[in-house]
């Protein structure tokens, strides 16, 4: 798999996340009702889709740390021993900064 492969799947990825995001601001911003019933659902509601948003965020930090690790020729990597990470580690998390001895 090529760098430039690795970068279209990477910015597919984030231009994803980023909706996803921008979904689930606009999710947390509605108006609840007027019933307490309902408002007590409704926040529950909205404490998980907080945390799917701090996730969300955390996702595009990572893809953005490997796009940059791209564009200064550290991508592939360990961050730890400076091995490099296996094409099939990378192939399941392009995002990942250590190889599979060091991530253990």
């Amino acid at each position: 798999m090529t760098e430039d492969t690795i970068r279209s799947q990477l910015e597919a990825r984030l231009a994803e996340m980023r909706q996803r995001l921008e979904a689930i601001k606009k999710d947390v911003t509605r108006a609840h009702s007027g019933d307490s019933a309902e408002q007590a659902q409704e926040r529950e509601n909205d404490e998980v889709i907080d945390a799917i948003g701090n996730e969300t965020a955390h996702s595009i930090a990572l893809i953005q740390a490997a796009l940059e690790r791209i564009n200064n020729g550290t991508y592939g990597l360990c961050d730890h021993c400076g091995s490099q990470i296996s094409e099939v580690r990378l192939r399941a998390l392009p995002e990942t900064t250590r190889c599979l001895d060091c991530a253990e």
